[in-house]
């Protein structure tokens, strides 16, 4: 019987590799030979070497830029020779399919994988297709997405909603590893600070800005981003990490209340574990959008109060948080109400049966 081989692809944010790691240790469970094409020294790197059983791949990748620069001029050549890198790789390891969960770094690997005739099944997790998954559409076989109102934007014949991807070892989590880990105590509840991989220096500011306030009455746990620990400021019931892996599962079982962006990957993954959230979504400025419409979509079903960026203070910050604790009981019914499919083994199945009929 011919070998069972998967290539999976996706990078630029912790948002493009999160739902690769959650599907990847069942594939070598299964004794799929594993293979993944990441860039040179994006966060895929990094989150994909913690799987010592999958081999990392590295390509050229250009950015797919909204506004001039004269990148935009050197980006094409990136892309080709990251195609050409591509067609090579899957020549090599001869997958039978392909998922990709978009970003920059997917586009020349799809389109390699088209030219090789390999079929490629493509993840959207946003409320709206992000520019990478619109680019790649045409050469995939198959596209999967997390908000059923995204089918109205893509081809009707390719695409299936399956819901979002859940990693199951966020519902592992234990209080007691949660306060060993962080040092604090359920004497006050506890609001988890999440910026997205990259951190976000406007919210980190402004949570330091109002830090002792927030001390009177709550812990905090802060997940900073890279550049984001402040080492100057030690505070009893304020913790600060810059990125927190194996640990996520603990922290999110102390947490009462999250103040977050408005990642999909992330707000599924808060509605799936009840945690009343309150999402600042990236503005218009700084992004395609994607966040402000994920945003509108949870308010609307009840599952989070909204802030937006622009109007961030605060006197804002802390009446939405007033708002938010208030609405918590309601919230976290709604949220319990939800029926989440059960994405996981439905993407699986579509992974399988693509495979099974190459």
């Amino acid at each position: 019987m011919e070998e069972q081989r998967i290539l999976f692809t996706g990078g630029g944010t912790a948002g493009h590799v999160i739902v690769n790691t959650a599907l990847i240790p069942y594939f070598h469970k299964e004794n799929w030979q594993v293979d993944y094409i990441g860039s040179i020294s994006g966060i895929e790197k990094e989150l994909i070497n913690s799987f010592d059983y999958v081999r990392y791949h590295r390509v050229s990748t250009g950015k797919l830029r909204r506004y001039m620069s004269i990148e935009n001029f050197k980006d094409p050549f990136k892309i080709l020779k990251g195609i050409y890198q591509s067609w090579k790789i899957i020549g090599k390891v001869r997958p039978q399919v392909i998922f990709s969960k978009g970003g920059f770094v997917s586009v020349p690997v799809i389109i390699a994988a088209w030219l090789r005739r390999t079929p490629t099944i493509i993840h959207e997790s946003d409320f709206t297709p992000g520019l990478a998954n619109k680019l790649a559409t045409p050469f995939a076989k198959r596209i999967l997405t997390t908000f059923p109102e995204t089918e109205n934007y893509l081809p009707a014949k390719k695409t299936t909603h399956v819901g979002a991807v859940i990693r199951k070892e966020l519902i592992t989590g234990t209080q007691a590893a949660g306060y060993q880990f962080t040092g604090l105590n359920k004497n006050k509840p506890v609001i988890l600070i999440m910026g997205g991989s990259g951190g976000s220096r406007k919210i980190n500011d402004m949570i330091r800005k109002n830090l002792s306030i927030l001390l009177i009455n709550y812990q905090v746990i802060h997940i900073c981003g890279d550049d984001g620990i402040d080492e100057t400021i030690q505070k009893e019931g304020y913790v600060q990490y810059k990125y927190v892996k194996e640990e996520l599962n603990d922290l999110f079982a102390i947490t009462d209340y999250i103040i977050s962006r408005a990642g999909s990957n992330a707000i599924f993954e808060f509605l799936a574990l009840n945690i009343p959230m309150l999402l600042i979504p990236l503005s218009l400025g700084a992004s395609r959008g994607d966040q402000i419409v994920n945003a509108k979509s949870f308010k609307k079903q009840g599952y989070a109060v909204v802030l937006e960026e622009e109007k961030l203070t605060s006197e804002t910050l802390m009446k939405s948080l007033e708002e938010l604790v208030l609405s918590s009981a309601v919230m976290t019914h709604k949220m319990k109400q939800n029926e989440m499919l059960d994405s996981f083994n439905k993407v699986i199945d579509v992974i399988e049966s693509t495979a099974k009929n190459h």
